[in-house]
């Protein structure tokens, strides 16, 4: 599969391989890998919400091709700055 491929059906890719090479780096210690993986929980947390809204919205697909998720994910934290 190639990586476009893979970013497609998994928007959380890079964050999901810095965790893998951070326990790859770190003998597996969850304690030294805890950033990454609270990144990764997080990256799947957004998309997971994103899809429900779509879904809800009756939007199709419900996970966005790559070309709409960096705009999806500027809006959103737009959005959430200015909330701040």
């Amino acid at each position: 599969m190639k990586n476009t491929e893979a970013e497609e059906r998994n928007p959380c890719l890079k964050e999901q391989d810095l965790t893998f090479k951070c326990f790859h780096d770190n003998s597996f210690d969850k304690e030294a890998c805890e950033t990454a993986i609270d990144n990764y929980k997080l990256c799947k947390s957004f998309w997971y919400a994103v899809q429900k809204d779509r879904r809800k919205q009756g939007i199709r697909p419900i996970m966005p091709p790559l070309s709409e998720r960096d705009s999806i994910k500027r809006d959103f934290f737009a959005k959430f700055q200015q909330q701040q």
